[in-house]
């Protein structure tokens, strides 16, 4: 009597165990849907950044290309009568006409940016961070290619402005999406949000 009870009892257990492993197996499936969708979450915040440095880039870019053929050597042209105007300016500083003296500094330092960004978007999840690190990189890029290629020379080129406004120094598409890059990111961080999309309170 004692084997049919001890051969009623097997099939129980190994039931028993495939359950367990059913239920192993879908606890297992989520971790590694989300292991998965990480990796695709990053990429998409990547072609963000460069989508939005491209634009930028281009757009300062062909701005300049525009002034220096149309405007460079003439009279302003008055925008919003005197408070705006445009007016190509070769400025060997940084944004906004600060520091002239220090244009081969200030190269080192648009590139040390660039390699920054570049570092940062390996744990880029958040969209947010993805557009302010992409209007940074787009706008040293702008600066960094005058510099590079302008006269006087290699590093020491002249940055080409040509946004006047009144009471203001003249500036360019590249230092606008810089300065908007730069405040984005201080929300960002005033809010506890990080480049790898975790929020944190502190």
């Amino acid at each position: 009597m004692g084997t049919p009870g001890f051969d009623r009892t097997e099939p129980e257990q190994a039931g028993d165990s495939a359950a367990d492993s059913s239920a192993d197996s879908a606890a297992g499936s989520p971790g590694e849907e989300g292991a998965t969708a990480a990796p695709g979450r990053g990429r998409r915040r990547i072609a963000v950044l460069l989508a939005v440095a491209a634009t930028a880039y281009v757009l300062d870019l062909v701005s300049k290309m525009i002034v220096v053929a149309k405007l460079e050597h003439h009279d302003p042209i008055p925008v919003l009568g005197e408070w705006l105007r445009f007016e190509a300016v070769r400025n060997p500083g940084a944004a906004f006409g600060i520091g002239e003296a220090l244009t081969i500094v200030f190269t080192v330092i648009a590139t040390a940016v660039i390699v920054v960004i570049a570092r940062l978007a390996r744990k880029l999840y958040s969209l947010p961070w993805a557009i302010a690190l992409g209007l940074l990189l787009g706008g040293a890029f702008g600066n960094l290619t005058d510099r590079v290629f302008r006269a006087p020379g290699v590093f020491r080129g002249a940055v080409v402005d040509f946004i006047a406004p009144k009471g203001f120094a003249v500036f360019n598409l590249a230092d606008s999406a810089i300065v908007c890059g730069g405040i984005l990111i201080v929300l960002l961080s005033f809010r506890g949000l990080d480049p790898d999309g975790t929020v944190h309170r502190d």
